[in-house]
């Protein structure tokens, strides 16, 4: 059997192709190529793993990523750039620990990415139709030319001979004439080699009315479908892929950010924050605070020194004026030092300021309001 055609039967009916790399072997073989080309028209389905990038140190990950997405970029056309996770995806030791933390995150995004395909397996099949009904138009118009194309009495198979050796042609003429996008089209070399066995004069005219009831379905039906999902989704919980590699660590300290960022002291009796306080309280009684408490404007003084953004800055200064009165006391100072500390460590901030790090003054006051 043709392998390729195997590969693209499946690319055409799965949800997620992954192609795996090795970091310290990127060549692309022939048949790697010839593979890769048999999904054309399932880029969105593509994602890419660099696997065993452990084997190098970062100066020589960062040179092997950009080898791959040249080497991919020769293989694949298209304009969206390709999701690479990079990792070591296998049980044995890491050989170089210095991206530890690169490699957990790319594992649990790659883990979330599979995990959510059923939450947008309806979406895919409507994208599947449309794919197949574009298709099934451009293909109309290809067999009605030819039919037309032939003559009535003499001379039919040169000319069907002429009309295949001129596919490349016709494909050009007819994206003009019906202003169609080239990759809609159906290969040239596959296209030809099918025309060889049939009798041009016995294909079907054009019928303008199946051309407008495909256009009105791709235009207006479409649409509606879509929104029937986007509500079905909205009133469902989202299924999600269980069992093998997504169990048995979401609870246990292994869970990725755990301990971590604003997570940090969750599992703490004690304020996480009370720790470094001695040294926010210097800074907080050199910003001149009247009644314990200091200005927005004297906050901002100190916390644009951190280089942050004003809108980053901004969140932080919600979250940590918990009685939201527009002056920050010491310990409201001493979060909005910890939330940057959280920020320029590289971690996300919270959408909400979790319990634990809520000041121990104002948990009473909140938890009234709540």
């Amino acid at each position: 059997y043709d392998f390729c055609q195997v590969l693209q039967w499946f690319a055409e009916r799965v949800d997620r192709i992954i192609l795996l790399f090795d970091a310290h072997k990127l060549d692309i073989s022939d048949e790697f190529s010839e593979a890769i080309k048999a999904f054309r028209g399932q880029d969105d389905k593509i994602r890419v793993v660099l696997n065993k990038a452990d084997q190098v140190d970062t100066q020589q990950l960062m040179r092997v990523y950009g080898a791959l997405m040249w080497s991919l970029g020769k293989v694949i056309n298209t304009p969206e750039v390709l999701r690479v996770y990079i990792g070591s995806f296998w049980t044995q030791p890491l050989q170089n620990t210095d991206n530890r933390r690169l490699f957990e995150a790319e594992a649990q995004d790659l883990f979330r990415d599979i995990q959510s395909l059923p939450q947008k397996a309806a979406v895919r099949k409507l994208n599947d139709l449309i794919k197949r009904a574009r298709l099934a138009k451009v293909h109309a118009y290809i067999i009605s030319f030819l039919k037309k194309e032939m003559p009535s009495m003499f001379g039919k198979e040169n000319k069907k001979r002429e009309l295949i050796s001129r596919l490349p042609e016709i494909y050009i003429q007819l994206q003009r004439e019906y202003h169609i996008s080239a990759g809609d089209f159906p290969k040239v070399k596959a296209m030809q080699e099918k025309l060889e066995n049939y009798d041009f004069t016995k294909f079907h005219s054009l019928k303008p009315k199946l051309i407008e009831a495909v256009d009105n379905m791709l235009t207006n039906k479409i649409s509606s479908l879509m929104n029937l999902i986007s509500q079905e989704e909205m009133s469902m919980p989202p299924p999600l892929v269980q069992g093998g590699a997504f169990d048995g660590t979401a609870e246990s300290p292994f869970n990725q950010g755990y301990g971590e960022g604003a997570k940090e002291g969750a599992d703490e009796e004690e304020w996480v924050v009370a720790k470094d306080k001695p040294v926010y309280d210097e800074l907080f009684y050199t910003l001149s605070p009247i009644n314990g408490k200091i200005s927005g404007i004297n906050a901002k003084k100190e916390m644009v020194t951190s280089k942050l953004p004003n809108s980053v800055l901004g969140k932080i200064w919600k979250l940590a004026d918990c009685d939201g009165d527009g002056m920050l006391d010491e310990e409201e100072f001493a979060l909005a030092k910890h939330l940057i500390k959280i920020k320029l460590s590289g971690y996300e901030l919270p959408s909400s300021l979790p319990p634990h790090l809520v000041p121990p003054s104002h948990r009473k006051s909140l938890s009234k309001a709540d």
